[in-house]
């Protein structure tokens, strides 16, 4: 079989590893002119590095990971520490593998060498698709200048403003969620007496949060700031905001989250959007996955890994029917539960953190941090769903 993807970022170059290793044709179109050093930092659960794992690239990533020593939740403004759940080395206990923080390049230029290896001339740059067809049990890939791609199938891995999704079931704008992010990588020696701690930290606060994460071996700290705000950003990963309002937006925050905003050569801000879950993924041979499918915010650090989810189970599908139809209506079978679970966990997940006023706040947190202390094992139990899963073995 031969495959046509569209989009370089995780999922895409996944779900064409995952096609190469079963021995399948694997085409991925990328319309930036290289796989630059876009983006920040990410959390990969356990679900997530079982599937990186199947995939042959764990072993590219043992140098520059990080593995977090907690997952904590603190106050924004006075640091007080609501709860602290041990990660480093309980998590491969319970969930069987273990919770890492990566840099995106670092994850990007994983998947890019392993693809190379299966299969050497698969990535194509600076490629700009404009639609598909489909005729006589082929689909083809209209590109910019008006060549054509024809293979047995095609899958849209091309982000929030997917064109494949747009041509699949309309041109409807995503939903603005309300919240604008802001994101820094600032390397710790910077920081002084300030380095965020070595885990991963949600900072909650009056409809705001930030999260502080530490990347590569532990030299650089990583920054997310989500904001509540009326009227959205221009949405991308390259649209620079003003240290001025993300000073204002953090005024008063602890040192950890102002230092880092102080001492960031570059403050990316932009607005997030997500869509209600699809009524389905594929048209014919043609189908989706990761935020083309189903975008999320980040507030349960599951969109990376959800796109990984989705790569291991949609080749799977796809070598074991024989019609594609069949394998991608298998597929979305398979996904659209889980993932609408997520993206309605991701959006609770933000609510939790933004809670206003003290009272408001110990109320909600107060039993939170008590069960946190008592029952820890019981906190922990709460993500067996999300970790827990094993995409490997689904099908």
């Amino acid at each position: 079989m031969k495959a046509l993807i569209v989009g370089g970022g995780i999922g895409g170059l996944a779900s064409a590893i995952a096609l190469a290793q079963r021995g399948h044709a694997v085409s991925v179109l990328e319309q930036a002119p290289e796989l630059s050093e876009i983006g920040a930092g990410l959390q990969i659960a356990p679900n997530g590095w079982r599937v990186l794992d199947a995939l042959g690239v764990t072993s590219l990533l043992r140098d520059t990971l990080f593995e977090p020593e907690k997952i904590e939740m603190r106050m924004g403004r006075s640091g007080i520490r609501i709860f602290g759940l041990q990660m480093r080395g309980y998590a491969e206990r319970r969930w069987r593998a273990p919770y890492i923080h990566i840099h995106r390049a670092d994850l990007v230029d994983a998947l890019a060498i392993r693809l190379s290896s299966l299969a050497p001339d698969a990535l194509r740059t600076g490629v700009t698709v404009k639609g598909y067809r489909q005729d006589r049990g082929q689909s083809a890939l209209l590109l910019d200048g008006g060549e054509t791609l024809s293979a047995d199938v095609v899958i849209g891995a091309d982000g929030l403003h997917s064109v494949i999704r747009a041509q699949m079931l309309g041109p409807d704008a995503p939903r603005y969620t309300g919240n604008v992010a802001w994101r820094a990588v600032v390397p710790v020696e910077n920081l002084g007496d300030h380095a965020p701690p070595p885990g991963a930290c949600i900072w909650a606060g009056d409809k705001r949060h930030a999260v502080t994460t530490r990347l590569r071996a532990g030299t650089l700290a990583n920054f997310v700031g989500m904001v509540e705000e009326p009227e959205p950003s221009p949405e991308g990963w390259r649209v620079e905001g003003h240290k001025a309002d993300a000073r204002a937006a953090f005024a008063g925050w602890h040192p950890v989250v102002t230092t880092v905003i102080e001492q960031a050569p570059v403050l990316n801000r932009w607005a997030l959007f997500d869509r209600a879950p699809l009524p389905r993924w594929h048209e014919g041979r043609v189908g989706l996955l990761g935020d083309a499918a189903h975008p999320m915010l980040p507030s349960m650090a599951q969109g990376a890994v959800q796109a990984l989810e989705d790569a291991w189970i949609l080749a799977v599908a796809l070598d074991t029917h024989d019609e594609p139809e069949a394998a991608f209506k298998r597929y979305f079978d398979l996904r659209i539960a889980r993932t609408a679970r997520v993206q309605k966990g991701s959006a609770a997940n933000a609510r939790l953190f933004h809670q206003g006023g003290p009272l408001r706040r110990a109320a909600i947190y107060g039993p939170i941090a008590l069960g946190a202390r008592i029952l820890p094992g019981l906190i922990h139990a709460r993500q067996d769903w999300v970790y827990g899963y094993d995409a490997t073995t689904v099908i």
